[in-house]
């Protein structure tokens, strides 16, 4: 059993970040290592050049990413950590996958069109072609299983299409090549919202910083930004169905579920009734208690360049060892002569 996940590195993490994605990981690790399974994780930082980036910002960011996720509990030692550019099989299997992908197929993919918009002409061929990259990326490990959420389950239907495209036409019946991963859907992430704005998304994007909790926050600053986190002058209802219509309340009330691991209706239990003066104190002081031994080991991390460079090539060198049997039979079934 192998899971196989990647993740593009952002800088600015933050609270979404961690509960969207991040503590995922950390739960799939033990519970599949303790069965026996690998987990391989990269960061995607060859997917991030399909669209306008800063070259410097990026070599700090995926750093940045690989010290966040060690801070939260990804263990270089238990799982495979690295990023794609120290693993040319990635690259290349995409290459010799492009055979076999169809434009058609491609055409179709929604975040294509999302992010392509009105002005595809103007798009590089490497947004066009990703999608068959994260084909590579997990049928070079030859996964067993990979995590999906709503928006990459067409994503990996492309990569199952692919893989026994190539199976029908290089390989022998009883002899194919590529395993077609199965979908791991991991249980459902808390939307977190913006301090300042109930009904949109947390993000580094956003210009306020009072928006988001981020994990290199200390104990002072995230006080601050819940106790100063928009809401409104009603006392909380005792009941959830009491928080529609109230944007600001429900994702306060949803972080607290999410950090505390207590259902909504435990928490209206416990505060429904009383104001926000009652419950930001305490969602700050949880907030404080779950993020500060990652904030200390993040900040720590971050710092030491060397420390983070380490944990990639060892991830890389494993990464490389087990990408090669694959490539090399891929190399073979298509006839390539090396």
């Amino acid at each position: 059993m192998r899971i196989v996940s990647g993740i593009q590195p952002t800088g600015n993490l933050h609270l979404g970040n961690y509960l969207g994605a991040i503590r995922n990981w950390v739960a799939m690790q033990d519970e599949w290592t303790a069965k026996g399974g690998e987990c391989f994780y990269f960061l995607a930082d060859l997917h991030a050049i399909s669209m306008p980036h800063d070259p410097k910002a990026l070599g700090e960011n995926t750093r940045e990413m690989t010290a966040a996720l060690v801070a939260c509990g990804v263990d270089p030692d238990r799982s495979t950590l690295f990023n794609q550019t120290q693993v040319p099989a990635h690259a290349e299997l995409q290459w010799l996958l492009n055979g076999t992908a169809r434009v058609g197929w491609l055409n179709r993919m929604t975040q294509w069109k999302d992010k392509a918009g009105k002005n595809r002409d103007g798009q590089s061929v490497a947004l066009f072609t990703y999608p068959v990259l994260q084909a590579a990326d997990v049928l070079i490990y030859q996964a067993t299983h990979v995590p999906v959420g709503e928006d990459q389950k067409q994503h990996l239907e492309l990569a199952r299409d692919i893989a026994q495209k190539f199976n029908n036409d290089f390989c022998a019946e009883d002899a194919p090549l590529f395993v077609l991963p199965e979908p791991i859907i991991p249980p459902a992430a808390a939307r977190i919202m913006s301090l300042r704005d109930g009904s949109a998304k947390m993000s580094k994007s956003d210009p306020s910083d009072m928006s988001r909790i981020n994990l290199t926050d200390d104990a002072d600053a995230i006080m601050s930004k819940i106790k100063k986190a928009k809401s409104d002058a009603d006392a909380l209802p005792s009941e959830a169905e009491g928080l529609e219509g109230r944007p600001e309340a429900r994702n306060l009330v949803g972080i607290y579920s999410a950090m505390s691991g207590q259902s909504v209706a435990q928490i209206l239990g416990d505060f429904g009734g009383k104001g926000f003066g009652a419950f930001k104190p305490a969602l700050g002081e949880l907030l404080v208690e779950k993020l500060s031994p990652i904030n200390e080991r993040f900040n720590t991390l971050r710092q030491d360049r060397e420390a983070l460079n380490a944990i990639l090539r060892k991830g890389a060198e494993k990464a490389r060892a087990a990408s090669a049997p694959t490539l090399a039979a891929t190399y073979d079934a298509l006839g390539l002569v090396r």
